[in-house]
């Protein structure tokens, strides 16, 4: 399916958010086994003077079993590079190509990369008309409010305007606010209301009512989800039975655990240590870990173990069960998890 073919359907579109070291080929893959999104980002490639495209993401364009269209995204700031890269890419069966402005992590925006070009708005400007002239296939850009405060976002919007994008995607937030601070929904209403081209609203999507409030609020054309559906694969699915009025459904403890399962064997080579192996579910699990247990006992035990037989015991003392698990975050595992949610997210 092409992107102006998705855009033209009457339903909200929903969107896997691209994020650095998760929305690789195997995690978007076991995604579409729990109903999926319409739509999927791929990690950023890194752009620049001698870059090459990074194997393991042209791979999972190229290999793309989800059966739904998937966007590559691109980061830096060397038009060169980009323009070389953006020609390379919209050779591959992309849907679409992004760019990101809204990456938070310093070692991303000290290189001006990212969200760090949200203080260049000049050099954001030349970037986008660079490659709108040079790529043939729909054009699109991920960006946050700003750097440092979301004033300079009135500044922005004409930028984006004049440059056709295909599609914006808009995480209401500042890049120094990271993934702390309240979601600035009004900020993306705005953009609804000015640009020509449709909008996709990211930030803090966690529930299906959740998912309502965002786009009443915001009039958006559909959302971008990313830590909400690491946390409940589900996630999808349930946005769409809302819209439609349907009974949800609600995973049990055991369905949780048979994800966290199917996760472990989906991103864990047998080629790689066992512990490092445990380390990188971790990464995974501070999020799932969050719609567990109101105390945050499951996370606590969970990074302390170090073996693949320790992991599964703390999680089949959690969820194995069969009771109702609607996987919303609780408010004190939120905090405490905070700092740990992943610059790259």
């Amino acid at each position: 399916m092409s992107l102006p073919t998705l855009l033209a359907s009457p339903t909200p579109i929903l969107a896997l958010a691209p994020m650095q070291d998760v929305t690789d080929h195997a995690f978007m893959t076991l995604m579409a086994q729990y109903g999926g999104p319409d739509i999927y980002w791929t990690e950023y490639l890194r752009v620049h003077a001698v870059s090459t495209p990074e194997k393991w993401i042209v791979k999972s364009i190229k290999e793309n079993a989800t059966g739904r269209p998937i966007v590559a995204q691109m980061i830096g700031n060397d038009i060169p590079a980009l323009l070389r890269t953006a020609k390379f890419l919209q050779n591959l069966p992309v849907a679409a190509i992004d760019l990101n402005l809204g990456c938070p992590a310093p070692v991303v925006y000290k290189k001006c990369a990212g969200g760090g070009l949200l203080r260049e708005p000049a050099r954001v400007d030349a970037i986008l008309g660079a490659l709108r002239e040079a790529v043939t296939i729909p054009f699109t850009v991920k960006t946050r409010l700003g750097f440092h405060s979301p004033a300079v976002f009135d500044e922005l919007l004409p930028i984006f305007a004049r440059h056709s994008l295909n599609l914006l995607t808009v995480h209401a937030r500042t890049v120094l606010e990271m993934y702390r601070s309240e979601v600035h929904y009004d900020f993306i209403a705005r953009a609804v209301a000015v640009m020509p081209c449709p909008v996709l609203a990211n930030g803090n999507v966690h529930s299906p009512s959740k998912a309502a409030e965002v786009l009443r609020l915001t009039g958006a054309r559909g959302l971008m989800i990313g830590r909400g559906a690491i946390r409940n694969p589900w996630l999808f699915t349930q946005i769409r039975q809302h819209q439609r009025g349907e009974p949800l459904f609600v995973p049990h403890g055991r369905d949780v655990l048979g994800y966290i399962r199917a996760l472990y064997d989906a991103i864990c080579s047998p080629d790689v240590r066992e512990s490092a192996q445990v380390q990188k579910m971790k990464k995974y699990l501070n999020f799932v870990g969050l719609g567990v247990d109101a105390d945050g006992q499951f996370l606590h035990q969970i990074r302390r173990v170090s073996t693949r037989t320790e992991f599964f015991r703390v999680c089949g003392e959690f969820l194995d069960h069969d009771r109702p698990m609607p996987l919303e975050p609780f408010p004190l595992a939120l905090r405490e998890t905070d700092v740990l949610a992943g610059e790259h997210l």
